[in-house]
């Protein structure tokens, strides 16, 4: 392989052509500056760089972790990069800059896994779209059809790794945007048990909603970072119990008992679904009844609830509040300029009263019992990732009244959505495409804590579908 074609590699073959001394981390971190620079006006998925910053790092002295040198994008949400802009897809933060003054936790695990940061990936207003879409900075823009959108939250970073600029980007989920980008780009988006890795210096994010990790090309990868950042800090609230050897062990195991697979075409919404996100869902399970596993019916409107839906957009309202509270007395200003989603949950959590909130949490909490106990005879559920193919950008963006977009968000983070709220881990995977030659992802999502067995047969699907050969034209260009 050429020079020319080492960003086709993983960040697992990226590093260990560094250990092996065949190429520098300045010669990654130049190779993926100059891609990104050649190729992002096209896509639009970086809302700030830090390349001098970055090819200094990458000059070392470096961390001696698993991923050292290999080049890598933080979303422009949650997380805070010491030194960086930190914006979160807003108005006011684009008007008036917060830089960052330290790393926050999962940041710095991050960078002692060895990974450089070239810069942060474009989100929606407060990361509360499936479409990344913000009016304060415009669309990012999917890789395999640049008039689609790459999903959201995590649209940017997805479009990023899609297009083949970084290996790896920073990812997370609260109502599928880890999962929801992984499909619409062809990638593998694994979101984890909640509490696998720590939220310090917060004590929640969203409530118990987010889910932090990345979004990858290989199963490997994915399993390879979170082994490097996962645990807790000191303090923190909750600890998901550790697992009992490596992900990435999990990934080569060839050794697999059969499975009992529950398998939903519809979401617990009801809403009706796209037949090729139904076929791919059933042609995954074909594939996994043709590797010994058992797969059978699941009725999802078992996980469906109306009080608790109404709880979710509740929490959510009160973390828009005390983030724009926060915000406000840091920069100065107020926000003035906010879409519409955002103004009404800035304005329902300003609102609200403690008792309240706590009573919702109680809601979410609830459900996320009842979400587990459904799923509980089962050792994996199969579904679409989404209800519908990429969307053209545009239809769902945020300058239509909420009421007109609602359906179309419904139908992108349905299936994903209940397990945000259990906390149960959920990956999906690239295993179809559609007739226009767009990705459409399958979700499998495991009992929590169970990251191990989603890994192992991650790793069985992707040595039966090689989806690792294929690449978007804009990524040849």
């Amino acid at each position: 392989m050429s020079d020319d074609d080492v960003w086709r590699l993983d960040g697992t073959a990226q590093a260990e052509l560094v250990a092996r001394g065949e190429v520098s981390p300045s010669e990654l971190v130049d190779a993926a500056i100059e891609r990104t620079t050649r190729l992002d006006p096209r896509l639009g998925v970086l809302v700030s760089e830090r390349f001098e910053r970055a090819r200094a790092e990458a000059a070392g002295p470096l961390p001696e972790g698993p991923f050292r040198g290999v080049p890598f994008l933080l979303k422009d949400a949650v997380q805070h990069s010491e030194g960086d802009r930190y914006q979160h897809g807003t108005q006011l933060l684009r008007d008036h800059p917060l830089v960052s003054d330290a790393d926050t936790g999962l940041t710095s695990r991050f960078r002692r896994a060895g990974l450089v940061q070239l810069g942060r990936t474009k989100v929606p207003e407060l990361t509360m779209s499936p479409t990344t879409e913000p009016l304060a900075f415009g669309p990012a823009r999917n890789p395999w059809d640049l008039h689609r959108s790459p999903g959201g939250s995590s649209g940017g970073s997805a479009a990023a790794v899609a297009a083949g600029l970084v290996p790896i980007a920073h990812a997370n989920d609260m109502g599928g945007s880890i999962r929801i980008p992984a499909s619409c780009c062809g990638l593998v988006g694994m979101k984890p048990s909640r509490a696998r890795s720590t939220l310090a210096p917060y004590g929640q994010y969203w409530g118990p909603l987010t889910h932090e990790h990345v979004v990858t090309r290989s199963v490997r990868d994915s399993a390879g970072v979170l082994d490097a950042v996962a645990g807790p800090t000191p303090g923190d609230l909750y600890e998901a119990p550790p697992p009992s050897r490596p992900w990435l062990d999990e990934v080569a195991e060839q050794e697999l008992a059969s499975l009992r697979i529950g398998l939903s075409l519809v979401p617990s919404t009801g809403i009706p679904v796209d037949p090729q996100c139904s076929t791919a869902a059933a042609d995954a399970a074909d594939l996994l009844e043709s590797m010994g596993h058992h797969v059978e019916p699941f009725d999802a409107t078992a996980l469906h609830d109306d009080a608790g839906a109404l709880a979710f957009g509740a929490v959510m309202a009160a973390w828009v509040a005390h983030a724009f509270d926060g915000w406000e007395r840091q920069v100065g200003a107020t926000a003035t300029e906010l879409e519409p989603l955002t103004a009404q949950s800035l304005a329902w959590g300003r609102s609200m009263g403690a008792a309240e909130l706590v009573g919702h949490g109680d809601t979410l909490a609830a459900w996320s019992r009842r979400i587990a106990a459904a799923t509980a005879p089962y050792d994996l559920l199969l579904s679409p990732t989404m209800a519908v193919l990429p969307p053209v950008l545009g239809t769902l963006s945020a300058d239509h009244p909420v009421e007109d977009i609602g359906p179309g968000w419904s139908a992108m983070a349905s299936f994903a959505l209940p397990f945000d709220v259990s906390g149960q881990p959920a990956v999906s995977l690239p295993l179809h495409r559609s007739s226009e030659g767009l990705p459409v992802g399958v979700q499998l999502v495991a009992a929590y804590g169970r990251e191990d067995l989603l890994y192992r047969l991650s790793g069985a699907l992707e040595r039966a579908r090689a989806w690792g050969e294929l690449w978007p034209e804009v990524a040849l260009d």
